[in-house]
């Protein structure tokens, strides 16, 4: 038992009351906390001293493992030469050598980079740059953003008018974008259950978008935006062929093309980009997580040159997008990020993640016929298994099979009916193993 969990129960309200936590049902959590100590490698350490494998690579954002040391030495190397350096008409020379970095790897090397602190804050700036880039080129008709249903782009106004998880909208409908639509969701398991990486069938389903089009009029849409794989939606992997179609459709109508890669990006499919796995180009690539590991909040929008290109108008003293954060670019994080570029380099960890998908493919679908099981998807370095709903009860099964496995450790990623993995590159095919059959014996002790 931990420090906390050891206290009577009013003492332990007191100790753990001010916190509001997020995604976190509190009430239960608070009855019985689970709480972290520290972290090293692919494990966390509880305050009870129990040691726990991070199945999810903390929240899909820590692919090297936690406390890096070339990262660690890193950031402390960063506080003691440059702690905080203001991005408003000033800048320092790591940040702009960083974005270099970063177009080079997503191969356009001509393109742009804005940093901002988070996935949400990233999807919310790439829709500011989507409506005003076409207002900049006089097409100021055009401000309505396509999403997609099952779609998570984030917490911010933005993200949760173009998302498509009802939960994250369905209380703040008056705060919303007017004039989003949605695009349907890729699932359908009487088409899809149990498929390994893309699903045949589905491809049609990206013609909706011209069914959207006829509706509202390309002139009046600016943007479509989609994960290239939905993660916290439930690993949702597009059909073949389907990305390709609506690549095909926005330029067909001049519609931008936003890809959301903060899953996705630096290596989860074993590629540096989700674009490069699926060979589709978007217009504008949302990026955060893995970037620089986790170790402090990052994130940033990699735009085309011709998109940039298009603000640059009008006085050179001028500023021309009227957009930013007092943390852009904050120093700490470029240092990890810096860092953790140049260890995935080195040690090859994005090909590492290509070596262990069809290891991971293997060892997931080994799980089909298991108590509970409806469904299991798999896609480069990430998997999810479905689960069948207790009667009256739903999310309560995921809950008791995340919390036999934590017992068992193994620390998963339960959302919903749903369990996600998603493996540090520096795991091993042990590793790998090793979760899956800690999910076997979870799934067999939670009762029917």
């Amino acid at each position: 038992m931990n420090a906390v969990s050891q206290l009577h129960p009013d003492s332990r309200e007191g100790a753990l009351r001010a916190w509001w936590m997020p995604f976190t049902h509190n009430r239960y959590f608070k009855a019985a906390p689970r709480l972290i100590a520290s972290a090293k490698g692919t494990y966390f350490t509880l305050a009870d001293g129990r040691r726990v494998f991070d199945c999810l690579s903390g929240l899909w954002c820590s692919p090297l493992g936690h406390s890096h040391p070339r990262i660690v030495e890193a950031v402390k190397a960063q506080l003691d030469t440059l702690d905080y350096a203001p991005s408003f008409q000033m800048g320092h020379e790591p940040a702009f050598r960083l974005a270099t970095r970063i177009v080079e790897l997503a191969g356009r090397p001509e393109d742009r980079v804005f940093f901002t602190n988070s996935g949400s804050e990233a999807v919310d700036t790439a829709l500011k740059i989507a409506v005003a880039y076409h207002r900049a080129r006089g097409d100021a008709s055009r401000t309505r953003i396509i999403g997609r249903e099952r779609g998570y782009h984030g917490v911010g106004m933005g993200g949760i008018s173009v998302g498509g998880m009802v939960a994250n909208r369905k209380m703040f409908a008056p705060l919303m974008i007017p004039g989003v639509d949605h695009l349907p969701h890729t699932w359908n398991p009487a088409e899809m259950a149990y498929s390994r990486g893309q699903p045949s069938w589905g491809a049609h389903l990206a013609d909706e978008l011209e069914r959207l089009v006829a509706l509202h009029d390309a002139s009046t849409i600016a943007a479509v935006i989609v994960e290239p794989m939905s993660g916290s939606g439930g690993v949702l992997v597009p059909p073949r062929g389907y990305l390709d179609r609506l690549r095909e459709i926005c330029t067909k109508h001049g519609i931008l093309l936003i890809f959301d890669e903060v899953i996705t990006g630096f290596g989860r499919l074993g590629t540096p980009f989700g674009a490069d796995f699926f060979g589709v180009k978007p217009d504008l690539t949302t990026f955060a997580k893995a970037v620089n590991n986790a170790t402090v909040p990052l994130g940033g929008v990699i735009a085309r040159d011709d998109i940039y290109q298009a603000f640059m108008t009008g006085p050179a003293h001028m500023i021309e997008f009227f957009h930013g954060y007092t943390y852009s670019a904050h120093p700490l994080a470029i240092a990890a990020a810096h860092a953790t570029l140049d260890v995935m380099a080195e040690e090859k960890l994005i090909a590492r993640a290509a070596e262990l998908s069809p290891v991971l493919e293997q060892a997931v679908h080994s799980l089909k016929g298991e108590p509970h099981v409806t469904d299991i998807r798999n896609i480069g370095l990430a998997a999810a298994i479905e689960l069948a709903p207790i009667a009256g009860q739903p999310g309560l099964r995921a809950i008791r099979v995340f919390e036999k496995a934590l017992d068992d450790g193994f620390m998963l990623r339960f959302s919903g009916e749903m369990i996600a993995i998603a493996p540090p590159f520096v795991s091993s095919a042990a590793d790998v193993a090793a979760i899956v059959e800690g999910i076997r014996r979870a799934l067999r002790a939670v009762p029917v």
